[in-house]
């Protein structure tokens, strides 16, 4: 497969007009004619090009997109008025192919033809014309996506916070810990139940006050000095 080959360019606006001269009339292709012959080149210059474009076979057409000894694309052929030759290059005479060339060298001058065209006279190597395809704007960058705020940690229930008794404990008599409590009413030497639930009017007696303080005494008839009981 060939390594050199055109790349032809849409059509420049010189280009698209000359597309239309056979629809607007010979009095508007006249002066366009004129034009491309200033930028003409030899026929020994095109079948150079022909001889770097496809190995100087007019007819080639090998299937890759590419036509005849110059080797247009089917766009280009139709757009500078190949078709009124013949359907795709490769079909149309040499003659052809030249006509339709000057018409692509005066519209995109040499670059139409990237590593073969540079030897054509008479025409500015401007890489495709007033029209030339332009480079693929870098697209913007975007800003990086910023992190999503955290949220707040969920308040712990109030019960949570708060703070535990400095002493949960208390020491009796015979050097063991038993659980202090909370309740508002602190055990002193010699208190029992009984003598507490009828001091402080416990509704229940003393076997209601060892109901609401089974989480701090074991035993009804034991409790110790320190303890604190709840009283309802």
């Amino acid at each position: 497969m060939l390594t050199n080959k055109a790349k032809h360019r849409c059509p420049s606006k010189v280009t698209r007009i000359l597309s239309l001269a056979g629809v607007a009339g010979v009095a508007v292709a006249a002066p366009l004619v004129a034009t491309g012959s200033a930028s003409a080149a030899t026929a020994s210059e095109w079948d150079a090009v022909a001889q770097c474009e496809s190995g100087g076979n007019w007819s080639i057409n090998t299937g890759n997109g590419f036509y005849g000894g110059l080797q247009f694309t089917p766009s280009t052929w139709a757009a500078f008025g190949g078709t009124a030759y013949a359907s795709s290059a490769d079909q149309a005479t040499k003659e052809q192919q030249i006509a339709v060339a000057e018409k692509v060298l005066a519209g995109q001058g040499k670059g139409a033809w990237p590593n073969c065209g540079t030897g054509l006279s008479n025409a500015a190597y401007n890489g495709g014309g007033a029209e030339a395809e332009k480079p693929a704007e870098k697209p913007a960058e975007q800003p990086a996506p910023q992190a999503a705020p955290e949220r707040p940690e969920p308040r712990a229930d109030r019960s949570e916070q708060r703070t535990a008794p400095a002493e949960e404990t208390v020491e009796t008599p015979t050097g063991e810990t038993v659980a202090k409590g909370d309740g508002e009413y602190k055990v002193v030497k010699g208190d029992t139940l009984s003598q507490i639930a009828k001091a402080e009017n416990v509704e229940g007696g003393w076997k209601k006050l060892f109901e609401l303080n089974k989480d701090v005494v074991d035993n009804a008839d034991l409790i110790f000095p320190g303890q604190q009981l709840h009283l309802s």
